[in-house]
């Protein structure tokens, strides 16, 4: 967080979602390690930095569940070094990759290709990375998911549809006694059709295909009978409909071994967003309905939904700027997702502070099996400071992503996480 050896901040409010607490504190870091944690520090010696931290927040690093890598394959798009400084900006201590790079992750030596990547990092970014269950371009044959596991992936998905369901069951059977998590991808593709969008009446005003619910829907049911059968922990990732977020309720009520989570931009943002046909908006699953949207905000505040993912996924310019149907699905969040849901859920008193930190720190770790580092004396600083008043215009000289491909470009946001020196 900072090469200055002494650090004092005074009265910053102290997150600690695991603890579910929320004080005012006085703490004090020297080399990156907490020494002490109090209502007043008085007792310091001259070489200490002090910071006046009335404003400002400081709470465990942020995880995120699923991003892309541009590297290796599309540079131009992403680096690791990109990567990590954008997620470092927006707060994300940890990252896990999907793993379509080019070569894809579906082999131990792209694996160890990019952990020792990782590790040439000068960063305080951990990166975690998914296997793939199948090799690319080799239709159905399943990975060597026990060499995959030992050389240590996070776990696995193929982050898209698993349509053929007897492999679908071979893999939940498979992975069972590894204790690796499998991401799975509600969608059943031959439901999809050629829809670009979520199906409904905005759909038919802007004259756009519709993508209907039952894609995924459908897909979750699905999923939640096999898991039955053979009660292996699943994640389910980017779940983005009121009825996806009923029959994950149900499933969790049956006592499934089950986790989910829903992207940022599906909080923030529904179909009559689209009304200006914003290529930037263009995700997959689509952006929900009205009422869509507001079944996930309720999901999160029930506790259905486990965690919010941010799904970064940069593209070039010129990758985005087509017409809205024929672009690729995809935008950028690390460094936008943490102060737009602050603003748009704690803010207006939707949700607490602490809610939101558990959903981006500690329930991603959950779902994963990790536990979250605390802020405690004796341990090592692994926290950021939020200021959520300061105020800061969306460019692509203030991202340190690669990509600019959001609908907040050139807007003035406010919320931001600081480097402190």
């Amino acid at each position: 967080m900072t090469t200055h050896s002494l650090i004092l901040f005074r009265q910053i409010r102290l997150l600690d979602p695991v603890n579910d607490t929320d004080i005012i504190r006085d703490i004090l870091i020297n080399n990156n390690i907490i020494q002490a944690i109090e209502p007043q520090i008085d007792n310091i010696t001259p070489e200490t930095q002090i910071f006046e931290a009335e404003n400002l927040i400081i709470g465990p690093g942020l995880m995120d569940l699923y991003s892309y890598s541009g590297e290796p394959g599309y540079e131009d798009r992403e680096t690791l070094i990109s990567l990590t400084n954008a997620a470092a900006a927006g707060g994300f201590t940890d990252l896990v990759i999907l793993p379509q790079t080019v070569p894809p992750i579906d082999n131990c030596a792209t694996l160890a290709f990019l952990q020792q990547q990782s590790k040439s990092l000068d960063s305080q970014v951990n990166l975690h990375f998914w296997g793939h269950l199948t090799h690319k371009g080799e239709g159905e044959k399943m990975t060597e998911l026990v060499e995959l596991s030992t050389a240590g992936v996070v776990g696995f998905t193929d982050n898209k549809s698993i349509e053929n369901l007897g492999l679908l069951r071979r893999f939940l059977e498979y992975i069972n006694p590894l204790n690796k998590p499998i991401a799975l991808v509600p969608e059943a593709i031959s439901l999809k059709g050629n829809g670009v969008m979520r199906e409904g009446i905005c759909s038919i005003n802007y004259g756009l295909p519709g993508n209907p619910e039952m894609t995924e829907t459908t897909a979750i049911a699905t999923i939640l009978e096999m898991v039955a059968v053979t009660q292996t922990p699943v994640h389910l990732m980017r779940i983005s409909t009121s009825r996806g977020v009923e029959l994950i309720a149900t499933g969790k009520a049956r006592g499934l071994p089950i986790t989910a989570s829903t992207t940022w931009l599906h909080l923030l943002l529904d179909t009559e967003n689209l009304a200006n046909y914003d290529s930037n908006l263009k995700v997959n699953p689509p952006l929900g309905n009205k009422e869509d949207r507001q079944a996930l905000i309720e999901g999160i505040n029930q506790g259905v939904i486990d965690a919010i993912a941010v799904d970064h996924q940069a593209y070039t310019y010129e990758e985005k700027t087509v017409p809205f149907a024929e672009a690729p699905p995809g935008v950028i969040g690390l460094e936008l997702a943490l102060p737009l849901l602050w603003q748009e859920f704690v803010v207006s008193g939707q949700w607490s502070a602490l809610q939101l930190w558990k959903v981006l720190s500690v329930n991603s770790r959950q779902c994963l099996g990790h536990t979250l580092n605390l802020i405690q004396v004796g341990e090592s600083s692994n926290f950021i400071v939020f200021d959520p008043e300061k105020v800061w215009k969306v460019t692509p000289s203030t991202l340190n992503s690669l990509g600019s491909n959001t609908s907040w470009l050139g807007q003035e946001i406010k919320g931001k996480v600081l480097k402190i020196k």
